[in-house]
């Protein structure tokens, strides 16, 4: 199998997105394939601003803001040893994985 899998990670917490990305690595390096990554993709950030009352102040208001963190691996060389492990592999509840093949 002379593929490119391709590997997308998203979360809300960025040591998460971190300690992912390198147990893939790690796993992926131990059956034999090369790796290339975890690249940093730029952070969105989505900023909600808020009323702080809801009847006088219109003026006073709150924000807050959501960053989703992502990172991008690229796997080449991989085997079936390769794909069942990336698939027996347990991950964070927090991360979101998308994997192309």
């Amino acid at each position: 199998m002379n593929q490119r899998i391709r590997i997308k990670l998203k979360s809300y917490d960025h040591n998460l997105v971190d300690k992912s990305a390198e147990k893939i690595v790690k796993t992926v390096k131990s059956t034999g394939a090369v790796v290339s990554g975890p690249i940093p993709l730029p952070t969105h950030k989505k900023i909600y601003t808020v009323n702080r009352s809801t009847f006088v102040n219109k003026k006073s208001r709150e924000q807050f803001q959501l960053d989703t963190y992502k990172r991008l691996m690229d796997v080449y060389n991989s085997s079936s040893k390769t794909i069942d492990a990336l698939m027996k592999l347990e991950l964070p509840s927090g991360v979101e994985v998308e994997i192309k093949v």
